[in-house]
């Protein structure tokens, strides 16, 4: 059973990536095109505020998915290595002390955000009747961030089984549950921006269940509850969920400084940023998925002792995003002007459209970098490597290029700082993979002056000699 789930141990690596890739990308585009068809039928109400108050509203929700996917990484890391290992029952039981630890403490971020949302929209620039959308929106979908994590952990668990098309599959029933219900709610219920939230509610709920169904149907389930057993694992997955889970908070840090600066440009501006946000997953799709698939691969090949695959594994990662970007940005150029039309964008949110569908997007190649490069750090032992890579990118990375460039060129510059910064940290981020690669490559050869070496050395040739 072990053997038959570690299928990353052996086969073509590019293959493995691709397949795991594609695979995810298809259920990942399906929420984000819901994502996008949801700003769709807002700005199809006519009124200006409702794409402003999505975009303040995105803003909180990004904390709160970076949380939930950084309980993922944490499941899927040590289910993935513990397949590596050939120890399928510590990967069922892992798997269900993260879900238990995970939920625990979405319910406790769930509730603070909750008695906070005022004050956090005031944050990053929303006021009016923009601030009461977007809290009527939040309120609505905070509550279910418990739920979320579930589903997130569970469908990064399949993927580190190699289930690549049930990981698909849950992510698709989501997008499915949300497309059917966003026209219902928002016309046919006549609720508007908060028929878009309910839909996304229902979907979040769907989600979680397909996960939790797959999981149980074909991988064993989980264990039984074991008070004892999740206050042994709790340092452990600790110890990988802290550092991924600040890791991913960083990017809506980032997020939320680029939202208040575009504000200070007025609510087209915001407007602008938004639809360029529901674009960017859907454009970079694979980038996204890339870095969850290539995840489990190097877990699993680390855990074997494969260090070899585990490189040739990164290798193929940054080759296969160059390939794919320098595509992507070329139909997105020849698009940008029906981008905007369908948004029916205006003055500068048309303008950040335009700039955004253009060469300035070949900045993705280094976000693909940052990406791959985390998740080679979570799954070879040091998830606070991403942590730092992540804090520099959304800090350092971000906020003086923003606030420097939107000087000089007013919301354009905006994006165009917040798209600059990347440079650098993909550097550092790609040398410290480097690096860390290395370390394990020598970590893995023997110590010949080890005495433990010697002595299995000589039992060796003693038992030759016999022979």
């Amino acid at each position: 059973m072990a053997a038959e789930q570690a299928k990353f141990l052996t086969g073509n690596l590019t293959q493995h990536i691709v397949t795991m890739s594609l695979t995810s990308a298809v259920g990942f585009l399906a929420l984000f095109v819901v994502d996008l068809v949801d700003m769709l039928f807002i700005s199809m109400l006519g009124i200006d505020e409702l794409a402003a108050a999505v975009g303040y509203a995105g803003t909180i929700l990004f904390m709160t998915t970076s949380i939930s996917i950084g309980m993922g990484i944490t499941g899927g890391a040590m289910v993935a290595k513990s397949l590596g290992q050939g120890d399928s029952a510590r990967a069922t039981e892992v798997l269900t002390h993260v879900l238990m630890i995970g939920f625990a403490f979405a319910v406790v971020i769930a509730s603070v955000l909750y008695a906070n949302l005022h004050g956090l929209t005031a944050l990053i620039g929303a006021s009016g009747e923009t601030q009461e959308l977007a809290i009527s929106y939040l309120k609505i979908l905070i509550p279910t961030m418990p739920v979320m994590l579930v589903g997130i952990v569970a469908s990064a668990a399949l993927r580190s089984h190699g289930a690549a098309n049930l990981s698909m599959m849950v992510t698709l029933v989501a997008g499915v549950v949300n497309a059917i219900l966003d026209p219902i709610f928002i016309f046919v219920l006549d609720l508007g921006l908060d028929g878009a939230a309910y839909a996304s509610f229902a979907a979040r709920f769907a989600m979680a269940g397909t996960a939790v169904f797959y999981l149980a149907r074909r991988y064993g389930g989980f264990t039984g509850l074991s008070f004892a057993g999740v206050l042994r694992d709790f340092k452990p997955i600790a110890a990988i969920a802290i550092p991924a889970m600040l890791a991913n908070i960083a990017a809506p840090v980032g997020g939320a400084y680029v939202t208040f600066a575009a504000s200070e440009f007025g609510e087209a501006a915001v407007a602008g940023m938004a639809v360029i946000g529901r674009v960017t997953p859907i454009a970079f799709a694979l980038i996204f998925t890339m870095s969850g698939s290539i995840g489990p691969i190097i877990g699993q090949n680390f855990g074997a002792g494969k260090h070899d695959r585990v490189r040739k594994a990164y290798n193929s990662s940054m080759v296969l995003i160059v390939v794919y970007v320098i595509p992507v940005v070329a139909v997105l150029y020849l698009l940008r002007g029906v981008i905007a039309d369908v948004f029916n964008a205006t003055g500068t949110a048309r303008d950040l459209i335009y700039l955004f569908c253009g060469p300035l997007s070949l900045a993705w190649i280094f976000n693909g970098v940052i990406f791959i490069s985390n998740a080679s750090y979570n799954n070879l032992g040091h998830p606070f490597y991403s942590t730092w890579i992540n804090w520099g990118r959304n800090t350092l990375g971000i906020i003086p290029f923003v606030y420097v460039a939107a000087q000089i060129w007013g919301a354009e510059g905006v994006l165009i700082g917040q798209m600059m910064g990347g440079a650098f940290a993909a550097l550092v981020a790609f040398i410290l993979s480097e690096r860390l690669m290395k370390k394990s490559e020598q970590d893995a050869i023997p110590n010949l002056k080890d005495p433990a070496f010697k002595d299995h050395q000589r039992a060796f040739k003693i038992t030759h000699l016999r022979r």
